[in-house]
């Protein structure tokens, strides 16, 4: 046991993976950032949906609250589904932040704030981070599970023609390279695990609403939750590490 990794399970999972008072897997998915546009749809789709005996919703004022500021709730949440559920063979985070009282879109460098891209940096890419450390030990060591983390391919280095947002775009790009490092190690203690970044287009949400240009595709929360589940039915381990848009195609960083 001395080459344990950051991503071996707790000790309240035994080494396949299963809780220790359970013999079988139940088909368990998390979703993170539930009660967002996003993230409510994915909830209603999996739970009409019969691949999955339980689905989790984790939100920040939700029964187990979970703060992407506060790695304590973090972990406390990983803990509360670790105790009470088997180990989920599918996460979804569909956290992250555009603009809200804090963070805004700079047009220019002149406008950076060094809090606001602080927060971003902390939203986008700190926190999931965060929720890599204390949820993907909860996968089991065999069988296939998949971590889905929603992105922007405004994170993408080689398609930036156009400038501004600063934070926004520099946050993200750094979620694409942690999501790309996490695959890395997962490999290592779970070769079955798939760990991938997605973007999942222009979805009619509160907070995409004043940034819609015309002549995009904008998606409903429903359409934009059909085209991830079926991107996650879809990919296998070679795809492990990549960064993807809504319809399963492959994003260069």
């Amino acid at each position: 046991m001395s080459n344990l990794t950051q991503f071996d399970l707790p000790a309240m999972l035994n080494e396949t993976g299963n809780q220790t008072n359970s013999e079988a897997i139940t088909q368990t998915a998390v979703v993170i950032g539930a009660s967002g546009g996003i993230g409510s749809a994915l909830i209603a789709h999996l739970q009409r949906g019969k691949e999955y005996e339980r689905v989790i919703s984790l939100a920040r004022h939700g029964d187990v609250p979970i703060d992407l500021l506060d790695e304590a709730s973090i972990a406390a949440a990983a803990r509360s589904v670790a105790q009470q559920h088997n180990a989920p063979r599918l996460i979804i985070d569909a956290t992250g932040v555009l603009e809200d009282e804090v963070c805004k879109i700079e047009k220019s460098c002149a406008e950076i704030n060094p809090s606001a891209m602080a927060r971003a940096f902390a939203v986008n890419a700190i926190g999931p981070a965060l929720l890599l450390k204390h949820f993907v030990p909860l996968f089991p060591k065999t069988g296939r599970c998949v971590f889905v983390k929603l992105s922007a391919r405004l994170g993408r280095i080689g398609d930036n023609h156009l400038g501004g947002w600063y934070s926004y775009r520099a946050s993200k790009a750094a979620l694409n390279q942690i999501i790309r490092t996490a695959a890395v190690e997962l490999r290592r203690s779970r070769p079955q695990a798939v760990c991938v970044a997605l973007h999942p287009g222009t979805v009619d949400t509160r907070l995409s609403q004043r940034f819609v240009k015309t002549g995009l595709e904008v998606q409903t929360p429903e359409l934009a939750a059909q085209r991830i589940l079926h991107f996650v039915e879809q990919i296998s381990t070679r795809d492990s590490g990549g960064f993807f848009d809504q319809m399963g195609r492959p994003i260069t960083w």
